[in-house]
């Protein structure tokens, strides 16, 4: 198995059974991209041709106000997919930016590549509907925390899922993320 592939064969692994056969005819179709720090995968406003999977590095998904400036709704690391997935599957503009945060390898699935699965993989379907349940998972959690959480409790969180981040991302996108200002994040780190 070629080494770029073992992580994301470890993920898909974790949620369908997969042969041996199976799985060398699906990853036959993979490709590695290499992307450099602060490069943008996928501009706002270009429909979204690939679902990335993270080997290293770490993405971030912002979108621009009414005002210009840019708000960051999420970050994905190692180990996990990233995308716009109603611009992919839909084939439509995307809503918002993705850019490198770090140097950053993904395996990259096209369009055609997650449609030729649910066909030769057994398990294709469950597959695809489980990624996309993660993924709603994801942005609903986001969501509920933002109107249900108090600053703290979202940065607690954060810390919690990801607890390399103040050695990975600026401060200022952390905050952003939080839906806080740099002041308020430097004051949630001081009374930690």
């Amino acid at each position: 198995m070629k080494e770029q592939f073992k992580n994301i064969h470890q993920v898909i692994s974790s949620f369908i059974e997969l042969s041996d056969e199976e799985w060398a005819n699906y990853s036959s179709m993979f490709k590695t991209k290499e992307i450099k720090k602060k490069e943008i995968i996928l501009h706002e406003g270009t429909i979204c041709k690939d679902v990335f999977f993270i080997n290293k590095g770490v993405l971030r998904f912002y979108f621009v106000d009414s005002n210009g400036e840019e708000k960051t709704f999420h970050f994905a690391i190692e180990n996990t997919f990233a995308t716009d997935y109603k611009s992919f599957l839909k084939r439509i503009p995307s809503s918002y930016s993705i850019q490198a945060l770090e140097d950053t390898q993904v395996v990259t699935m096209s369009l055609e590549m997650l449609l030729s699965g649910y066909e030769i993989l057994n398990n294709g379907e469950k597959l695809g509907r489980l990624l996309a349940e993660d993924y709603f998972f994801m942005f609903n959690d986001k969501i509920q925390a933002i109107y249900t959480q108090t600053p703290l409790e979202r940065y607690h969180d954060l810390t919690i899922s990801f607890p390399e981040i103040f050695q990975r991302v600026p401060q200022h996108l952390i905050a952003s993320y939080l839906n806080i200002s740099s002041v308020h994040l430097s004051r949630l780190k001081n009374a930690d």
